[in-house]
């Protein structure tokens, strides 16, 4: 072989390899595996997209893309993980965790969701971060305020009870919402505050236990459950009393119902390291059904807790057809709507994409 021919196949397998790459480059947009699915958008905690002035475009972004796919989607409710501010009661902001006063900072996460009002059914979990002043030091909340539920009527419609909050009054913080699926599966949404009292944690079992939901699978989203080793969290050091944290919610409400069949959480994470912002473990309730238990959080990704509030992650949790089979995408806006990062709109993890199987 010459050398000249040896040069043109050089050229040949670099252009290959070349041509190779880009093709694994290639972006397309989520789409659904079969067209009779449909979604569950699940968005990590909002509080550092609130927190930082520079961050707020995020997290309109990250909802205006799920406008604009609920049909191409077919989503039919949005639940996040909760710690929605930075702090819940703050009038002057440390312009270290974050420069925005807590007012801005309800009103920016009350913007961006405010375009889905209307359009799709969105459940928000109240973390620790949405009480007191800075972080839970009273059960105080501003989160009644913004988030009414009478604000979205597709809300209001599913609406199927609403528990009473410190001030004993009825508030979305604690809920349910009924939905049914394309398939005609009958589902519950149970939505808790965080760290639940125990009166909360009797109204939730009285609720779901109701002979009209016995054949319902109930989705309990709370904003703390597990830690990033798969483990309930058995306690964790805030100044509330009566505090329920994750091995207490499972054993006195998840594990002795018998149609709790998922769990949705957040809470925790560690700057830039994606897996320990991640859990996700099965267990059986009462009737020997599988309970799917799912924490997804992001904020410290995209530089720590000062960062740009998690990189636009969020997660789309197709249901597929056969009433059983969930697959787990996790997947940016923030990232798809340049060409220059479309390559990076996916989270390729093992433990960010993964399916698994409902009774």
């Amino acid at each position: 072989m010459n050398l000249k021919h040896r040069y043109c196949l050089f050229v040949l397998a670099i252009f290959t390899l070349a041509t190779a790459v880009k093709a694994q480059e290639t972006y397309a947009p989520p789409k659904l595996s079969n067209p009779d699915s449909w979604s569950i958008i699940l968005v990590p905690d909002t509080q550092t997209y609130a927190k930082f002035e520079r961050n707020k475009g995020t997290l309109e972004t990250m909802t205006a893309w799920i406008s604009e796919n609920i049909d191409a989607l077919n989503i039919k409710m949005v639940l996040c993980t909760g710690d929605l501010v930075e702090q819940n009661e703050l009038l002057v902001p440390d312009k270290i965790n974050g420069n925005m006063p807590s007012r801005e900072q309800w009103r920016a996460v009350s913007h961006a969701f405010e375009r889905l009002d209307g359009k799709v059914p969105y459940i928000l979990a109240a973390g620790n971060h949405d009480f007191g002043y800075k972080n839970v030091e009273t059960r105080k909340s501003n989160y009644s305020q913004y988030f009414p539920v009478h604000r979205n009527l597709l809300n209001a419609k599913a609406l199927r009870a609403a528990g009473k909050n410190i001030d004993g009054l009825p508030s979305a913080e604690n809920a349910t919402y009924e939905l049914v699926s394309p398939q005609q599966r009958k589902f519950l949404f149970l939505n808790l505050e965080f760290a639940p009292r125990d009166t909360i944690l009797q109204w939730a079992n009285n609720e779901i236990s109701q002979e009209m939901y016995k054949d319902h699978t109930v989705v309990m989203l709370t904003h703390s459950y597990l830690n990033a080793q798969n483990e309930h969290m058995e306690k964790e050091n805030y100044p509330i009393e009566d505090a329920n944290y994750g091995k207490a919610i499972w054993e006195k409400l998840v594990a002795p119902s018998k149609n709790v069949q998922m769990v949705f959480s957040g809470h925790i994470g560690s700057p830039d390291n994606f897996k320990a912002h991640t859990a996700f473990r099965v267990d059986r309730n009462a009737a020997g059904k599988k309970v799917n238990q799912i924490t997804f959080n992001a904020q410290a990704i995209g530089g720590g807790w000062h960062g740009n509030g998690g990189d636009g992650w969020l997660r789309i949790m197709e249901f597929l057809p056969d009433g059983k089979t969930v697959i787990s995408t996790t997947f940016s806006p923030y990232f798809a709507i340049s060409p220059t990062t479309q390559k990076m709109a996916y989270q390729r993890d093992d433990y960010n994409n993964f399916s698994f199987q409902m009774d």
